[in-house]
């Protein structure tokens, strides 16, 4: 069944493997992403991190080419081929100019359905992930979050980290990695989501081509809900000249009813130079060089969270002034200009995003995963427009509570302490 949104069409083959295009006539680049709806949240706890290391693995060569011939292949025919892990999935893309696309289908589809796992490529490659997570533990910022993230969905996937350990990375082996591959990579798990200048009937015949000996299988990955764990953690690192903070609490997951109405919260709270938390914390006060709110939702749950980088002197009074921005967005009506300001800045920000072909192919898959339909660009702007101040107060009601409010620092914290009721909101 083909369903026609704007220039968005979409086709599963009979082995279950989805394909959506959309055509992009005004340009020439082609972008192409095959996606797997599974993550390192669906991990073996014993097995963190295999799943970003098989992407990794995917790169390093297969049955027809060698690592070097496909980085020669994907420049002689000056393309941009990439890869990434998320929580929920993995995917492998490239942009090319469109006249290239078959062949950059060509080369993608070989990396993910005959990579060859050379037993020295994978010992080489655990040597490579050990140093790119002691990267990220030298690297304060990202540290916090970690060590934010395990604690909030404590004993759960989701909670783990990306990349793995360093005890769970050492045991990868061939058979653990073959048996993880051929678990994850089943088309009824796969989408092959386009965009550009492209012709969607040609694309499936292309994608038919390279994919329909798949067998049909289910990948049956689900992880279980998280429970959420908001509790206040002090981690001391003595070398760090600031203090790290992460204060987060439950928000909806990613296709909540309401999630119009968080984008515009979290916009307002921490998104951006004009947002509550940059004004009141680095311009008025001067306590910080980087404040933000980020939210991040998940297909069951989600953690609407700040970041702040502080002195140990100010750590108390910033951890104060956050949790009295919370206070505010319950107490008081969001005043019209500044809901206005943030709907106009999330709006171009959705548009601006949406500009290439590149971001189109990832929301092309994003929706297909999460959705159960396509929303354009015009019934997003309706959606965001349709939120009114009385959405924002009883949402920030739902999420500021003093009980469910989650805090991580780190740095040299000699000294410093946090109570529950420094965080009442």
């Amino acid at each position: 069944m083909v369903k026609e949104v704007r220039n968005i069409r979409r086709q599963v083959l009979p082995n279950g493997l989805t394909i959506i295009t959309e055509q992009m006539q005004h340009i020439r680049s082609a972008s192409i992403g095959i996606w797997l709806q599974t993550g390192s949240r669906d991990e073996d706890p014993a097995w963190n991190g295999i799943s970003h290391f098989i992407e990794h693995m995917l790169f390093k060569g297969t049955e027809h080419r060698t690592a070097e011939e496909i980085a020669r292949q994907v420049d002689s025919i000056g393309g941009n081929m990439d890869a990434f892990t998320a929580k929920e999935c993995i995917c492998f893309n490239v942009k090319v100019l469109d006249e290239h696309l078959p062949v950059a289908l060509e080369i993608l589809s070989d990396l993910v359905l005959h990579p060859v796992f050379d037993p020295n490529d994978i010992t080489r490659e655990r040597g490579v992930i050990l140093e790119e997570i002691k990267m990220d533990e030298d690297n304060p910022d990202y540290l916090v979050h970690e060590i934010f993230t395990q604690n909030f969905w404590k004993d759960h996937p989701l909670g783990k980290p990306i990349l793995g350990t360093k005890e769970t990375v050492k045991k990868f082996e061939r058979a653990t990695v073959l048996n993880t591959y051929s678990h994850r990579f089943a088309p009824g798990n796969i989408i092959v989501s386009a965009a550009g200048n492209l012709d969607h009937d040609r694309f499936v015949e292309l994608v038919t081509k390279h994919f329909d000996q798949m067998k049909p299988r289910k990948n049956g990955f689900h992880s279980p809900v998280p429970k959420i764990v908001s509790k206040i953690t002090l981690r001391n690192k003595k070398a760090l000249e600031q203090v790290q903070l992460c204060l987060g609490v439950p928000s909806h997951p990613i296709a909540h009813e309401k999630r119009h109405a968080g984008y515009i919260l979290n916009t307002l709270l921490g998104g951006g130079m004009s947002s509550r938390l940059f004004q009141n914390i680095r311009e008025r006060q001067g306590l910080v060089y980087s404040i933000y709110s980020d939210l991040n939702p998940y297909r069951d749950t989600g953690c609407l969270a700040v970041y702040a980088g502080t002195s140990r002197e100010s750590a108390s009074k910033v951890v104060h002034s956050v949790v009295s921005e919370f206070h505010k967005l319950k107490a008081e009506p969001v005043p019209a200009d500044e809901l206005r300001r943030s709907k106009d800045q999330l709006k171009g920000s959705l548009m601006l995003s949406l500009e290439s072909s590149s971001a189109r192919m990832s929301n092309l898959a994003r929706q297909e995963m999460y959705f159960d339909r396509f929303y354009d660009l015009d019934e997003l702007i309706a959606k965001i427009e349709a939120v009114t101040v009385e959405d924002l107060t009883s949402l920030a009601n739902e999420f500021f509570n003093t009980e469910s409010v989650a805090v991580t620092m780190l740095g040299n914290l000699t000294g410093l302490k946090i109570s529950r009721s420094q965080l009442a909101c």
